[in-house]
């Protein structure tokens, strides 16, 4: 019996995949906890329709990471953060990734996930820092970060 998969079952196959199954096993198990649904010519087709959609989405998705890709490197977004420190340039206390991201958003508008963000360890120290980011599979971008002495 052959079925299109609706969710993930572990060791069996993935959402959109079809294959075949035993026939007690598609019929008990997964089509009767709504796993699988029998794969009909109409439900195939409808599964390529499904596919051609998340395709598109996909490439949306890349398209917008690839926007902001090409607003965040620009030379002019430099993302300005105040702190206090000490004569040595180091900070009291120290900048992470979430301080990072509000400041993105407040002084450019561009919303990126502060758990996309590639910093190892917070920053301690004046100066600029570039932060990795990721922004889409495949698609990353360095954000320049300018630590200033708060006065």
């Amino acid at each position: 019996m052959k079925v299109i998969f609706t969710q993930d079952v572990r060791g069996k196959g993935k959402r959109g995949e079809v294959k075949e199954v035993p026939d007690g096993y598609g019929q008990n198990f997964l089509i009767k906890t709504g796993k699988a649904k029998l794969a009909t010519p109409q439900a195939m087709s409808a599964l390529r329709g499904q596919q051609k959609l998340e395709e598109k989405k996909e490439a949306e998705a890349k398209a917008a990471a690839e926007a902001i890709k090409a607003q965040l490197e620009d030379d002019k977004t430099v993302v300005q953060i105040q702190s206090k420190a000490g004569e040595d340039a180091r900070l009291f206390g120290s900048i992470p990734s979430k301080q990072i991201a509000q400041a993105l958003e407040k002084q450019y508008q561009i919303k990126v996930d502060k758990r996309k963000m590639d910093l190892p360890e917070p920053i301690k120290a004046l100066g600029y820092r570039n932060v990795s980011v990721t922004l889409y599979p495949g698609v990353e971008a360095n954000i320049r970060v300018h630590i200033t002495e708060q006065k």
